[in-house]
C-alpha cells in the first residue's frame, strides 16, 4: 500500500504524547512574549516620565521662585528617586522574563533532542521549564511590586482619593 497507517497503538499514542508536550512551550512562550510586551510599554512610559522631571530638574532655580522653587525641586528630586526604583524593577521584572523564554526554549530544545536520539533528557527538561516557571512568577512579583510602587507613589502626590 502506498499509505500506510500505523498499527502499533503505542507509536500512536507516543507521538500524541510528544505532540502534546512540545504545544507547551509554545503556550509559555506565547505568554512570555505578552509580559515582555506589557513590561516593556510600562518601562517606556516610566522612563519617558522620568526624562520629563530630569528636564525640570536640569532648569534653574529663579529668584523670584524663592522657597517655593526649593520645595518643588525637593518634590522633583523625590519623584525622580521613586521612578528610578519602578524602572530598577521592572528592568527586574523583564530579565526574568527573558531568562525564563530561553529557559523555555532550553526545555523544548532538551524535548526533541532526548525524542530523536532515544535518549533520556526528562531531567534538564524538567530543571529547564522549572526554571522557567519559577523564572515567570518572579517576573510577575516584580510587576506586583511596581504596580505597589505605582499606587504608592500616586496616593503619596494626592492623584487618588483616600480610602473610605
Amino acid at each position: 500500500m502506498f499509505f500506510q497507517t500505523p498499527t502499533d497503538i503505542d507509536t500512536v499514542g507516543s507521538a500524541a504524547h510528544l505532540i502534546q508536550v512540545a504545544l507547551t512551550p509554545v503556550f509559555m512562550l506565547s505568554g512570555i512574549g505578552t509580559l515582555i510586551n506589557a513590561f516593556n510599554t510600562r518601562l517606556a512610559r516610566v522612563s519617558d516620565h522620568l526624562e520629563a522631571i530630569h528636564k525640570q530638574l536640569a532648569a534653574p532655580i529663579s529668584d523670584e521662585d524663592g522657597e517655593t522653587g526649593k520645595a518643588d525641586r525637593k518634590r522633583l528630586e523625590a519623584h525622580s528617586f521613586h521612578l528610578q526604583r519602578r524602572i530598577f524593577v521592572l528592568d527586574a521584572a523583564i530579565l526574568l522574563n527573558g531568562t525564563g523564554g530561553a529557559a523555555t526554549c532550553g526545555a523544548a530544545m532538551a524535548l526533541f533532542v532526548g525524542s530523536l536520539r532515544d535518549s533520556s533528557t526528562s531531567s534538564w527538561m524538567l530543571a529547564l521549564f522549572g526554571l522557567a516557571l519559577m523564572c515567570t512568577v518572579g517576573a510577575l512579583s516584580f510587576f506586583l511590586a511596581d504596580t505597589f510602587l505605582s499606587w504608592h507613589g500616586l496616593k503619596r502626590r494626592g492623584a487618588l482619593p483616600p480610602l473610605p
